[in-house]
């Protein structure tokens, strides 16, 4: 049997990692990916701030895959035939190789199932001057945060000369996620300009859809904390708070321009927030992937959402936000219409946000999408890696191993500033990701189980954790102990 898994990232290196642990020699697994290294995504906020370098955030993939016996292509997936063609009855994806020396090149990779684990597109063309080259910087990836720091000494060089400076930090898009990485970006630069004693030449402000700071996608929490139970919000404007950084909620942005982001608010009116230094992130989309039948039909629009994320066993049916459920949430996340195909990670279709979705008077829909990265991507990697394991050693698909997002529990360690001896991390958990309201009705979900504290303990173990999947993505010895 052959296993192709689309992607490197948490999810799909991951899968790929169990894949071949629990089917050995006999079977073959295909990794496919346009990077030829494994970047662990947290620790991107410190190369953005300089306090890590690029090579301790990645390492190339073929080494590894080499010592597991998984074969790497890189190249990126531009098609799926789930049915073949009229050359082949076996399913395929076509793949456009992006390393130097094959550049370009078409091959079509076979397989008995396909793992599509290719995380987002960073969508930074959906919001006229973002991104990279343009107005704004992003920490999505180990290249931009580098070029991030590199962007932020200018202004720190600046402020030495006496010279004020104004930082935008959050959200480039009404729709856009990954608020807690923007999050910590902005504590990070607050911490650092304390330490070189520039705060006072700094105008730190945070920019967001989120309807209230702290909901950061998931439609906020309750957390107990010191003994009390407090919000998310409530929690998030006090760090603020004490860090000096206000905050501009309930905003789209929806043009950058040098210097100047012109972003609408829920009332419909067009606002404006100047910078001389902006770290926003872009909205997110699934990749530009065609699926074709046998017959040479595009299927695009029955394999994958208006988002281009890949549908799977969730209940897609279009519902009021009240109506909406944990139920709703996908299990499995095989694909419905070739059993043979699953989604991981953020490559799958969630079935509907988290956070209410908000309307401007415009109708422009200002909220977060969900958040399924970290914890969440690495689970469902996993245990897509399972149940396709038993699936090929017994020839039935059985679905011992499911990972609801309505059940599951997570826990986040946000980075508030690096520092042996000062520094600062949020520690947060929560279960499950998706409000269970009908299980919980006070607070959505387990209070007991859902905790935040901050201090130098929580930098202490954002630093151990970046060592310890670093470990168990590399596989060295028992990295299958680590948990995900």
């Amino acid at each position: 049997m052959k296993v192709v898994v689309l992607g490197a990232g948490i999810s799909g290196h991951t899968a790929a990692a169990f894949l071949k642990k629990k089917l050995g020699k006999k079977h073959e697994v295909v990794v496919v990916s346009p990077s030829q290294y494994y970047q662990w995504v947290p620790s991107n906020i410190w190369v953005g701030v300089g306090k890590m370098t690029i090579d301790q955030v990645r390492f190339k993939l073929e080494k590894v895959y080499n010592r597991w016996g998984i074969v790497f292509k890189q190249a990126k997936v531009t098609a799926i035939y789930p049915e073949g063609d009229a050359n082949s009855t076996k399913g395929f994806v076509e793949v456009s190789y992006t390393a130097p020396e094959k550049s370009g090149q078409i091959e079509k990779v076979d397989y008995d199932f396909l793992v599509n684990a290719t995380g987002p597109k960073l969508n930074f063309e959906a919001t006229e001057g973002l991104g990279p080259g343009k107005n704004t910087v992003s920490v999505c990836s180990y290249d931009h945060a580098a070029h991030a720091w590199e962007e932020l000494q200018k202004s720190i060089e600046l402020m030495k000369q006496g010279k004020k400076q104004r930082f935008l930090i959050g959200t480039g898009h009404p729709g856009a996620t990954c608020q807690g990485a923007a999050f910590e970006y902005a504590l990070n630069i607050s911490f650092i300009l304390k330490q070189l004693k520039l705060s006072h030449l700094a105008e730190i402000t945070w920019i967001s859809n989120e309807y209230e700071v702290g909901d950061f996608g998931m439609g906020g929490a309750f957390v107990k904390r010191g003994g009390y139970i407090t919000s998310t919000k409530v929690f998030t404007e006090s760090v603020f708070a004490e860090n000096n950084i206000k905050w501009i909620k309930r905003a789209g942005v929806k043009k950058v321009e040098p210097g100047v982001c012109h972003y609408e608010t829920l009332d419909g009116e067009i606002h404006t927030a100047e910078f001389d230094f902006a770290m926003l992130i872009p909205a997110f989309s699934g990749h530009d992937i065609k699926a074709f039948n046998k017959s040479g039909e595009d299927i695009t629009d029955l394999m994958f959402a208006p988002n281009k994320f890949m549908k799977v066993d969730a209940d897609y049916t279009p519902k009021s936000f009240e109506e909406w459920s944990i139920n709703d949430w996908p299990q499995t996340y095989q694909n419905p219409l070739y059993s043979n195909i699953y989604a991981a990670g953020i490559a799958f279709a969630p079935p509907h946000p988290i956070s209410k979705p908000m309307k401007s008077v415009n109708g422009t829909v200002i909220a977060p999408a969900p958040p399924r990265t970290g914890m969440p991507s690495g689970v469902i990697g996993k245990i897509i890696a399972l149940n396709i394991a038993e699936a090929v050693k017994s020839g039935k698909t059985m679905h011992n191993h499911t990972a609801s997002m309505g059940r599951m529990g997570a826990a986040c360690i946000v980075s508030a500033g690096y520092s042996m001896t000062k520094g600062l991390g949020a520690t947060m958990t929560v279960s499950p990701v998706v409000p269970d309201w009908g299980k919980y009705p006070e607070w959505g979900r387990d209070i007991n189980a859902t905790v935040g504290e901050i201090g130098l303990a929580g930098h202490w173990i954002k630093l151990f954790l970046h060592y310890m999947f670093l470990h168990k993505a590399k596989g060295y010895p028992f990295w299958w102990l680590v948990p995900e």
